[in-house]
């Protein structure tokens, strides 16, 4: 959490002790590699000899390399990944023009370009205004414009992270600079970073924003707030600590399971919300507050007279919006305290779900109190959202790299509304499973799920969800997520949300589970799709994995996925492919080209077709076939003199066509299935194949007696190994299947 600024550590000469530096770093996230931020670190110190250091330091005297450093650390107290940091130390380097992207994208690899070219694209909005049109920046709709515009050029949020790290690193700096420039800075970071940071709900940045821009802003409002506060933030940050250590023990007292924050109300807010309500200072009770989320509605009232024990209720200060919620659909307590050392505190008392629709529901917080107007951009409000629910998850999951793109696929209109036992409305993308709804629902839920009901009736795990259904979770004690949870031919999860939290779950188990789990995954996919057997050193390389172990490490901890494994497999045996293991591309069937290359003729088998030069028929045409000998079949238009002459005299020579769609490539395979013998097993076989629009060339059983086994061989049409890895996982989640694979006899 950003407070106060802390120097880096330096030698005896002055310089920058890097090690120290690094050592710091690293005690606040372990999982960051030492050896490669520290060779960002000589990197940006080495190529900042290239310049006039004084020409590119802050007005404090920082240099570039020393505000790369700072802005590394923002971002470590955030928890961001390694690329982030290492794009964070390098990043004003590359401003300066001391080195390129494409050396860093040489040297780091380039998704740290990629996150460095997105902050340059953001900083180019603060280059294109002057410094007058920074100072007043005018009308609402320029500075909304301005907004979007920022948003609408994030497409990974560690850019918008990024960038509002440096910004909170150069309002921090201009403290020793001109009067011109502070409220230049100050104006900009106002107007643009610090509603940016609000609504992304990261609210120590925005805070430390905020008040840093008032500060020079509004230099005698803010000095009679601070004056009147009479206690440093840390102090009083301390005094909140001290409240939430005694809360917390009562409730648990109790056996009231919740979580509990605080926060010192920061300077601005304490102003804005004077002027707002024309207060004065001593009216104001939420200067320190303190949040308590809890499972249940009863826990709340539970917590409110809990509160109301340990400390004296202010009178006229207690609003129950969950009885009387607000207008937009808020709901919580609210109640106003003399807490300890006789000094005011406000509580707020809410359950988890209340404070996600708070957060990020219609009512959402910066909906109803933020200080920047509502836009009407529908998308725009989507992308915010979908940036928010990015940090949300990456606080309780820690990877935001790949996180971030699979979120992509949430952002969409059509959803589902399905209900709890309970009659609680959730609302799911669309095609959402069971598994995704218990995800939704809470973490552990979804790693115990072992089975669902669907109106009291039990359903697959990857049955698709519809609007208006209620579902209900079954869950053993010592459940754990499965591996085939993540095979995405399954089906078995479809949102970003539960995908990540069982890659995050994974995660925490032994390397050496998750290497021999990801080997014989791997292994038993390319079986089963018939591919031989690859080097697996040189697909770790071609999936840029240093080892094979750790590609292995990665399957097993769902890092990477098992379908562009199998993908990058085929790519990679593609020079080395012998007749039998190629799949033969054929025409759809009954679709052959005419003499014209842009049409196609359905309903003719194999048959050679032209086009009959009489009447010269064009698409959508009502047409009609002539056998002809030797030339294949002659297309007419039905209406056409000449065939119908040949009609009378050779109707058996006739023959049906239409004009057909594109076809589609298809790939004739052999697939062999084996199952304990059942009524019913090959008609269910045939409805998976219906189901997956499969074309069936040959099929072909036997019954073992001797084991109540059968054996199933079919021919079978496909357009690539993704289809048939999903038509194989398909048909081995029937009744009875023991084994699904692809025949490679020849």
């Amino acid at each position: 959490m950003v407070q106060v600024r802390v120097h880096q550590p330096v030698n005896n000469d002055g310089s920058i002790n890097l090690e120290a530096w690094l050592d710091h770093v690293v005690s606040v996230d372990s999982q960051l590699d030492r050896p490669a931020l520290k060779e960002a670190c000589e990197f940006a110190q080495e190529v900042e000899k290239k310049g006039n250091p004084a020409k590119h330091s802050w007005a404090d005297g920082t240099s570039s390399f020393q505000a790369g450093l700072e802005i590394a650390e923002i971002l470590a107290d955030l928890k961001l990944d390694q690329d982030s940091l290492v794009a964070a130390v390098i990043y004003r380097s590359v401003r300066e023009g001391k080195v390129t992207l494409a050396e860093v994208g040489q040297r780091f690899g380039p998704v740290v370009s990629k996150l460095i070219d997105g902050v340059l694209r953001m900083a180019a909005i603060s280059a294109s205004l002057s410094p007058r049109q920074s100072l007043v920046l005018g009308s609402q709709a320029q500075v909304e414009n301005l907004r979007k515009m920022l948003v609408a050029m994030v497409d990974d949020v560690r850019v918008a992270l990024i960038k509002l790290a440096e910004r909170t690193c150069a309002i921090r700096a201009v403290k020793a600079a001109d009067d011109e420039k502070r409220l230049r800075v100050a104006r900009e970071v106002f107007d643009i970073y610090a509603p940016l940071a609000h609504r992304l709900g990261i609210g120590h940045i925005k805070w430390e924003l905020e008040d840093l821009s008032f500060r020079y802003l509004e230099p005698d409002q803010y000095k009679q707030i601070a004056k009147l506060l009479h206690e440093r933030r840390l102090d009083r940050e301390r005094f909140i600590s001290d409240v939430m250590n005694q809360l917390q023990n009562e409730l648990l007292a109790t056996g009231v399971n919740a979580d509990i924050s605080g926060r010192a109300k920061h300077i601005y807010s304490i102003w804005r919300k004077m002027q707002r309500k024309g207060l004065e200072f001593s009216q104001i009770y939420d200067v320190r507050a303190v949040r308590v989320l809890v499972p249940e509605v009863r826990d709340c009232y539970t917590a409110l007279g809990i509160v109301h024990t340990l400390w004296r209720h202010i009178p006229k200060e207690f609003d129950d919006y969950i009885a009387n919620p607000k207008e937009n659909g808020y709901r919580s307590l609210h109640t106003a305290v003399i807490g300890p050392e006789g000094k005011v505190l406000e509580v707020q008392i809410r359950t988890h779900a209340m404070h996600e629709e708070a957060e990020l529901g219609v009512c959402a917080h910066w909906r109803y109190k933020g200080t920047d107007v509502k836009p009407s951009s529908n998308h725009y409000e989507e992308k915010i959202s979908w940036l928010r629910q990015v940090l949300e998850w990456h606080e309780e999951l820690g990877d935001i790299g790949g996180l971030a793109e699979q979120l992509r696929v949430d952002i969409e209109p059509d959803r589902v509304y399905v209900f709890t036992p309970d009659g609680h409305a959730i609302d799911l993308p669309k095609g959402a499973t069971p598994l995704d709804f218990a995800y939704r629902v809470h973490t552990e839920i979804g790693h115990n799920c072992r089975g669902a009901k669907i109106n009291g009736r039990i359903v697959p795990l990857n049955y698709s969800l519809q609007t208006g259904e209620q579902v209900e979770i079954i869950t053993s004690k010592h459940g754990s997520p499965s591996r085939d949870w993540l095979n995405s031919n399954l089906g078995y999860v479809t949102t970003s949300r539960a995908r990540a939290k069982i890659v995050h779950w994974f995660k925490l188990q032994a390397r050496d589970q998750n290497v021999a789990a990801g080997k014989t995954l791997l292994e038993r996919e390319l079986s089963r799709l018939g591919l031989p057997q690859v080097d697996f050193e040189r697909l770790a390389e071609k999936a840029n994995v240093k080892t094979a172990e750790d590609m292995f490490a990665a399957l097993g901890a769902g890092d990477l996925r098992l379908a562009h494994m199998v993908n990058a497999a085929q790519q990679l045996l593609e020079p080395e492919r012998l007749e039998p293991v190629e799949l033969i591309p054929r025409q759809a069937r009954g679709i052959r080209a005419g003499k014209r290359s842009d049409i196609q003729i359905q309903g003719v088998g194999n048959l050679l077709t032209q086009m009959a030069g009489c009447c010269q028929p064009l698409p959508g045409d009502a047409i009609v076939g002539y056998i002809t000998q030797g030339r294949g079949v002659s297309i007419h238009r039905q209406d056409c003199a000449s065939v119908l002459q040949l009609a009378g005299k050779e109707p058996e020579r006739m023959i049906q066509v239409s004009w057909g769609p594109i076809p589609v490539q298809t790939y004739p395979v052999d697939i062999v299935i084996r199952a304990y013998d059942r009524p019913g097993l090959l008609r269910d076989v045939s409805q998976v194949l219906l189901n997956e629009k499969i074309n069936v060339l040959a099929v072909n059983t036997r019954s073992n007696k001797e084991d109540n086994t059968a054996l199933m061989s079919l021919t079978i049409e496909i357009p690539g190994l993704d289809a048939l890895g999903r038509l194989l996982g398909r048909i081995s989640q029937l009744p009875n299947i023991i084994e699904t694979r692809r025949n490679r006899t020849p």
